[in-house]
């Protein structure tokens, strides 16, 4: 079986490679490659894929810990 990574992007989207299944609330299948960004601003036109909108709003995907907020949180803890 191969390999899923999910990692965020440096003030940007969620890359995503491997094989996963996406879908949308409903339950349908949403197409798509192999690799793709995933918007993690929520300004993208194209939900859930990234458009690039994230370059013109400034969005910062500093993840932090609200408790704490000058801890940065891993995005692996659960």
């Amino acid at each position: 079986m191969a390999d899923v990574n999910i990692a965020p992007s440096q003030d940007g989207p969620y890359m995503v490679s491997g094989p996963v299944t996406l879908s949308d609330v409903d339950g349908r299948e949403i197409p798509h490659s192999d690799q793709m960004a995933l918007c993690r601003c929520g300004h993208s036109n194209n939900k859930p894929f990234c458009d690039a909108t994230h370059l013109t709003i400034d969005f910062d995907g500093t993840l932090k810990n609200e408790q704490h907020p000058s801890r940065i949180v891993s995005l692996y803890r659960w």
